[in-house]
């Protein structure tokens, strides 16, 4: 996580300026510049109390494709050229349906 484009996406998310924010957290507003800009690297107390003056909080979570037992992941199997073009054709029809109701919604 970059705590620069955390805390910039917090602040703008809850529509507050830098003064603001820091009017919000007791964190000088240089503070919160320096740390948007990258210049500097929070502690951990700084940016949660950042954060949760944007009414956000800073959670711990597990890495995206963490914790998964890829040996009960089956390889799907080939498949032949008329079954590849029963599936685009399948897939064009529908394509197709999802542009008429647009149409039909607007």
């Amino acid at each position: 996580m970059k705590a620069a484009r955390a805390l910039r996406w917090a602040r703008l998310t809850a529509g507050l300026s830098q003064r603001q924010l820091a009017d919000r957290s007791g964190v000088p507003q240089s503070t919160v510049g320096r740390i948007e800009a990258g210049s500097i690297d929070p502690r951990v107390g700084t940016l949660s109390r950042l954060l949760r003056a944007c009414g956000f909080d800073l959670e711990v979570l597990e890495r995206i494709g963490q914790g998964i037992d890829r040996t009960l992941m089956r390889p799907t199997p080939p498949e032949g050229a008329a079954d590849r073009l029963r599936r685009v054709s399948a897939e064009a029809r529908n394509l197709a349906r999802l542009r008429t109701a647009a149409r039909v919604r607007s």
